[in-house]
């Protein structure tokens, strides 16, 4: 792709820079509006898709060629935006649910799962968002593209996979009626191992979060 593309003055809806914009812009607005709390029972499905459509623009930015900044330094962009009780409202939304064990790395060797947090995930995903968006806005096409690849490589890229599998985790587990292990107690900044995770994991059964969750079971054969 040509620089003449990230460089459009236009709002072409076939222009890259308008596309991955606008997918990044539903996702926070989205994200948002879920953890206003206006719906709970279909928060889990709906930021499945959310998370789902915005690692597409990911994968996009992943595949396209590095983009350049027009400057060498970053134009100051003021005070950041909080994205605290976005956090906070999600962890309330998905308390059930909300931390899982994750692999940081799946490609470095003897790595122990640790726990994370949804609500922390999607908090974090939308700080770096937001930090690219403001260029954007401001006109700075190229430099909203260049920090909108950059922390995909660099943190929401691994951050927003890492949340989509547990949400599609829940998911699962409560269509095929699965139990579902909960991870009753863990915090963030432990770092356990998988016999650790076991020893604390409570068992929770699916269908006591469907309800709660907004999400069908599967019927049972009789």
């Amino acid at each position: 792709m040509s620089d003449a593309t990230l460089h459009v003055t236009s709002q072409n809806p076939d222009d890259f820079a308008v596309q991955i914009a606008d997918q990044i812009e539903s996702f926070l607005v989205a994200v948002s509006e879920v953890a206003r709390g206006d719906e709970p029972d279909s928060a889990v499905p709906f930021l499945l898709l959310e998370v789902s459509q915005l690692l597409l623009a990911g994968g996009r930015l992943g595949a396209h060629e590095d983009i350049v900044p027009d400057e060498r330094y970053e134009p100051d962009l003021g005070p950041e935006g909080d994205v605290d009780e976005i956090r906070e409202n999600l962890a309330r939304l998905l308390e059930p649910i909300d931390v899982y064990s994750e692999v940081f790395d799946p490609y470095e060797p003897r790595k122990a799962p640790v726990p994370a947090r949804i609500s922390d995930d999607l908090a974090d995903v939308m700080a770096d968002l937001r930090h690219g968006m403001a260029h954007y806005r401001s006109g700075r096409t190229v430099e909203g593209l260049w920090w909108w690849q950059f922390s995909y490589f660099s943190n929401w890229g691994s951050t927003a996979s890492a949340a989509l599998r547990a949400l599609q985790s829940v998911v699962a587990h409560v269509r095929l009626n699965q139990p579902l292990a909960e991870l009753d107690g863990l915090d963030t900044d432990q770092d356990l191992g998988d016999d650790a995770l076991e020893a604390e994991a409570g068992r929770v059964m699916a269908e006591e979060i469907a309800g709660p969750l907004g999400l069908p079971t599967v019927r049972q054969p009789t």
